[in-house]
C-alpha cells in the first residue's frame, strides 16, 4: 500500500472522532406513521401532487428547488418547518443564513400548497409535511423514484440562524467535515452519497464553483473534448474575477432535468461541479465514497432504492421539542399568534 495513501483504520478512526464530537440525540424512530391524516385530512397527498405537478410543468427546476428546501429544513434543528419562517422582530430565521441567502427557492410553491390545504382541512397538516411530501413528488415528477412519506411532524416555533450556519455543508468544505455533519443526523457514509446525488437535478451558483473551475477542475476531468467544451462554457458563466457570483448552471449538464444517475456518472469523468461533489470519488480519504459512487454510476436501480430509503431516513430527524411545544402553523412563514 502507498505509505501516503490513509488506512482504513486511520479513516475510521478519524471518523469516529468527528462523529463522537457531534452527537445528537434526535430518536431514529419519531412518532410519524403513514396515516396520520387519514381520518383528518384524506386529500393532503392529492393536493400536494395537483400543485406539485403544475409547479414543475411550468419549470422542471423547481423539482430541485422543493428538494433542497426539504434538505435545509432538516439539517437544523430537523424537519419542522423552521427553514420557512419568516424574520420578525422577535424571530431570526435561518433564511440569511450563508447556505441559504439569495438562493433559497420553492417558497411561494409551498405558500400556495399550504393555503389550498389550509381551506381544506383547516389546523391539521404542518408545513413541515407539506414540505417533506413535496419533496417526495418533486423527484417523481422528474423522473426518480417513489417512496412512502410517513408523517405527523409539528412546525417549530423557533428557528435557528447559528445552526443553519454550521449544520449545513457547503460546496468548498473539506470532505471529512462534510461527513461529520451527516454522522451529525445521524445519517451514514452512504446515505451522504445517496442523498449527494440530487444534484442530478438543479442548479448551482457561481459563487459556489468558481474555486472549482479555476482549480482542479482540469486536473480531475478526462482529457477529452466534451469535458474541455464544458469547463470553458463554465468559465463564460463564471469569471475569475469581477462579478457573477449569483450566475446559474445545471449541476448536471448532461441531463439536468431528469432525476437518473448521470450525476455519479460525471464524478467518474472528474466533472462534477462543486467541491464536496467531486471529492466523494477523488478524495484520498474516499474509500468508501468511491465505490459507492461507482456502483450508482453503473446501477441506476440500486441508486433508486438506497437514495429513497435515505429519504425517509433524513425525513424522520425530528425536532423533539416540536412535538411538546410546536404547532400546525396557519401560514408557513410566521408562527401562530
Amino acid at each position: 500500500m502507498d505509505p501516503s495513501f490513509p488506512s482504513k483504520s486511520f479513516l475510521h478512526v478519524v471518523l469516529i472522532f468527528c462523529f463522537l464530537g457531534a452527537t445528537r440525540l434526535y430518536a431514529s424512530d419519531p412518532p410519524l406513521t403513514l396515516d396520520y391524516y387519514a381520518s383528518t385530512c384524506p386529500t393532503v397527498f392529492g393536493i400536494v401532487r395537483k400543485e406539485m405537478e403544475c409547479a414543475v410543468l411550468s419549470d422542471p427546476r423547481k423539482a430541485a428547488m422543493i428538494v433542497r428546501l426539504h434538505f435545509h429544513d432538516c439539517f437544523v434543528q430537523g424537519c419542522d418547518g423552521s427553514v420557512l419562517l419568516d424574520d420578525t422582530f422577535t424571530l431570526k430565521g435561518e433564511k440569511k443564513a450563508a447556505s441559504n441567502i439569495n438562493s433559497l427557492k420553492g417558497l411561494g410553491i409551498v405558500d400556495k400548497i399550504k393555503n389550498i390545504v389550509e381551506s381544506e382541512c383547516p389546523g391539521v397538516v404542518s408545513c413541515a409535511d407539506i414540505l417533506t411530501i413535496a419533496a417526495r413528488d418533486a423527484v417523481i415528477l422528474v423522473g426518480g423514484p417513489y417512496w412512502d412519506v410517513p408523517v405527523g411532524r409539528k412546525d417549530s416555533v423557533t428557528a435557528n440562524f447559528d445552526l443553519a450556519n454550521t449544520n449545513l455543508p457547503t460546496p468548498d468544505e473539506s470532505f471529512l467535515s462534510i461527513i461529520s455533519k451527516f454522522l451529525y443526523q445521524g445519517l451514514s457514509v452512504t446515505d451522504m452519497v445517496a442523498l449527494a446525488g440530487a444534484h442530478t437535478i438543479g442548479m448551482a451558483q457561481c459563487k459556489n464553483f468558481r474555486s472549482r473551475i479555476y482549480g482542479d477542475f482540469e486536473s480531475t476531468s478526462v482529457k477529452i473534448p466534451i469535458s474541455e467544451s464544458h469547463l470553458s462554457n463554465l468559465r463564460s458563466v463564471c469569471p475569475p474575477i469581477g462579478g457573477g457570483d449569483n450566475n446559474i448552471t445545471a449541476l448536471d449538464y448532461k441531463t439536468p432535468n431528469l432525476f437518473d444517475n448521470s450525476f455519479y456518472q460525471l464524478l467518474l469523468n472528474g466533472e462534477g461541479l462543486l467541491n464536496s461533489d467531486q471529492e466523494m470519488y477523488s478524495s484520498v480519504f474516499g474509500i468508501q465514497t468511491r465505490e459507492l459512487v461507482k456502483k450508482y454510476a453503473a446501477d441506476p436501480l440500486a441508486f433508486f432504492q438506497q437514495f429513497s430509503e435515505s429519504m425517509v431516513k433524513m425525513g424522520n430527524i425530528t425536532n423533539s421539542e416540536s412535538f411538546i411545544t410546536g404547532e400546525v402553523r396557519k401560514t408557513c412563514r410566521f408562527v401562530n399568534t
